[in-house]
């Protein structure tokens, strides 16, 4: 797809600088972009490549845009403005609404229009999707799922029964959604699994990273509210409820039941226990574990600093003694009260 200056600024309701008529097709870094391609400058610290860039359009804030006397498309955050851009050229080739031979679908099965399905995938039965989503390889749906529309499943995806997905959902590699939750009950001659009744629940622009794991919920369901961005090989475990517009960065784990609010940042590494609450609002630095619900918007850590082996086995000797050093630190204290 090719597409000028003007139209971006039209379509995007930005101002613009240069030649209405410039055109480009694809996106590029301001230090290799070549004449054909957009780029960005949203760090300062690259503000030198501008008198050398070859790109046919730089995306810029007001404050650059004397700095630069090419084509130019104003806006006051460039990198979600590169984002829009790079979104809307990746989905300008019309995606192919096919149903390959290979692919297994329940008769009761409701397929929209314009939709995609790939090679050996299979759908189960009295389950719909929705007008415009794209099923690739190897995409297993199963019985009385709901899928909304425009969304985006890549290979190997498995969604389970009784499942419902929102629009313009974004599943990659992998995911898992609706595997059964990790629900035992002990007894005198060992574990009995817990049936697992629930279902999982996402709303409309989510995502979720490859080989991510959404448990179904026990009795009620695992819910990820609208725009939930989940990153790779993150386990959400069973009754978890994700809150809008919340982000969480690999290798993530958040156990049965907790609540994690809005507009929250979870960092890579992160673990938060079972039948916690956070708040909305709120930064868990990445490493962080999360022991104890959080009630106040901020940012949270816990991971302690690197240091070197001999230095940290030191550390180490010194948090055993910790214990015995407040007892002896409060007796003093007594004895000059």
């Amino acid at each position: 797809m090719e597409i000028s200056l003007g139209t971006l600024a039209k379509q995007l309701k930005l101002e613009f600088k240069g030649n209405a008529d410039k055109v480009i097709s694809s996106v590029g870094t301001l230090e290799n972009a070549q004449n054909h391609q957009i780029s960005f400058l949203s760090n300062s610290k690259y503000s030198s490549q501008l008198n050398q860039t070859n790109a046919g359009i730089v995306i810029l804030n007001l404050q650059s845009s004397d700095k630069f006397t090419g084509n130019q498309l104003i806006s006051e955050n460039p990198y979600v403005t590169y984002a829009k851009v790079a979104t809307l050229l990746q989905n300008s080739s019309s995606m192919q609404s096919t149903i390959h031979p290979t692919a297994v679908i329940a008769k009761t099965a409701k397929i929209g229009k314009d939709v995609n399905v790939g090679p050996y995938s299979i759908i189960g039965e009295n389950t719909e999707i929705g007008d415009g989503t794209n099923l690739e390889a190897r995409v297993t749906i199963g019985n009385n799922c709901k899928i909304g529309k425009d969304c985006v499943f890549k290979p190997n995806v498995v969604v389970s029964c009784d499942c419902s997905i929102g629009d313009r959902v974004i599943l990659h590699p992998g995911a898992i959604i609706g595997a059964d939750g990790f629900g035992l009950a002990r007894d005198v001659n060992g574990w009995i699994k817990v049936p697992q009744l629930g279902s999982v629940r996402i709303g409309n622009d989510c995502e979720v990273g490859a080989n991510t794991t959404i448990d179904r919920g026990t009795i009620e369901d695992t819910i990820l509210e609208d725009d939930v961005r989940l990153d790779n090989q993150i386990q959400i475990a069973h009754n978890v409820h994700i809150g809008a517009h919340t982000v969480m960065a690999g290798c993530s784990a958040v156990a049965g039941s907790a609540k994690i609010g809005k507009n929250c940042m979870v960092g890579g590494g992160v673990g938060i226990l079972g039948h916690l609450e956070v708040c909305d609002n709120v930064i868990l630095q990445s490493m962080a574990l999360v022991t104890h619900s959080i009630k106040r918007p901020g940012s949270y850590s816990s991971v302690a600093p690197i240091q070197e082996t001999t230095e940290w086995r030191k550390s180490a000797v010194r948090f055993k003694q910790l214990d015995s050093i407040a007892r002896r630190l409060g007796n003093l204290e007594k004895k000059i009260k």
